[in-house]
């Protein structure tokens, strides 16, 4: 069979102008990998994780009016208990050497003591900065799909929960991948995806329970200042929680700083939460108009402290979601919009 092909002349500026004109769509068409990073980078809730962490975890003002005054009023304190125990010292000495040595004795292991809580301060806030600096390295690494940046924060992120045997086999998943994947944002979604996501659901099921726990002691408390010390008392309780899941360990500075970056987080997600289920049920359907008085108080309040909890697990979580969307009232507590439970 053949073909009638007659020869055909054409010129080579023709043909050069029809490359020409389809290579800007060729160039400028964007990658599917940087638009998500664009995306990502300016996700909202990411930028409000992000201030909040950076207000309260690791917040790091050299000079402060507020700060001067407490270090000032500690320092002073710190003298007067010293001219306190000195003179105590003295006075069991005159009385007797007995009485001195068993006084020095108590003085050297309260000083100790002192020392290593003090120790366990210091290293709480610092395991607690690191974490929110690891949240936000890993975010800038997946941003830019750093390779070189994600190995060695992912294994950073690995040895954060060494002492775990719970994760033994994500760790030792991520280190036989670590030296495979050429590409820093997958590495970086299958550490969220082993590693992070567990802890995820026990940070989910913490919250669950503390807003059960709120809502039907709210329901049944007689007196209203038993509400109030009963929600305080949950949401520390709730926060420290969680923060120990996701690899903290804060004590009495660890946990105002970490409240102050929870707090944080709520003032800088209030406006994005009007669209949020909390005020659509509250407002918008009016909960404590359909039950009673108590009841309805009891509801809110969960819904409040599961506000609290959220807010602490996205500050603790040592990396962004990227792989999950970020759980909302609704998904944490369904039980309080419906009969279904949620384990």
């Amino acid at each position: 069979m053949s073909s009638d092909r007659r020869p055909r002349a054409f010129r080579l500026e023709e043909a050069d102008m029809a490359t020409s004109s389809e290579a800007p769509f060729i160039e400028l068409m964007p990658d599917a990998y940087e638009a998500e990073a664009l995306a990502a980078a300016a996700d909202p809730q990411e930028q409000a994780v992000e201030a909040a962490q950076k207000r309260g975890v690791i917040a790091r003002s050299i000079f402060s009016w507020g700060g001067l005054f407490w270090s000032a009023s500690s320092g002073l304190v710190s003298l007067a208990a010293g001219l306190w125990l000195t003179r105590l010292v003295d006075d069991l000495f005159a009385r007797s050497l007995t009485f001195g040595v068993i006084g020095i004795v108590l003085a050297a292991l309260a000083a100790l003591a002192l020392l290593v809580i003090a120790g366990r301060e210091f290293f709480g806030i610092a395991r607690q900065r690191r974490i929110a600096e690891l949240h936000i390295g890993l975010a800038d690494a997946r941003t830019r799909d750093d390779t070189a940046k994600a190995r060695k924060l992912i294994k950073e992120l690995a040895g954060l929960y060494a002492a775990r045997p719970s994760s033994a086999r994500a760790r030792a998943h991520l280190a036989d991948l670590s030296q495979d994947i050429v590409d820093g944002r997958d590495l970086i979604d299958i550490a969220e995806r082993t590693l992070i996501e567990p802890l995820d659901r026990d940070a989910q099921r913490e919250i669950a329970q503390a807003a059960k726990r709120v809502s039907v002691v709210t329901a049944i408390a007689p007196r209203a200042i038993i509400d109030v010390v009963f929600v305080a008392a949950q949401a520390i309780r709730l926060m420290r929680r969680i923060a120990e899941i996701y690899g903290g360990r804060p004590g009495l500075l660890g946990f105002l700083k970490l409240a102050r970056s929870v707090g944080a987080h709520l003032t800088i997600t209030g406006g994005m939460a009007a669209g949020d289920s909390l005020l659509q049920q509250v407002v918008g359907h009016g909960i404590a108009a359909k039950v009673s008085a108590r009841l309805g108080e009891g509801v809110l309040n969960g819904l409040l402290t599961t506000r609290v909890g959220l807010s602490a697990m996205a500050v603790c979580r040592p990396m962004p979601f990227a792989t999950s969307h970020a759980p909302g009232v609704r998904d944490v507590a369904p039980f309080l919009f419906s009969g279904e439970k949620k384990d």
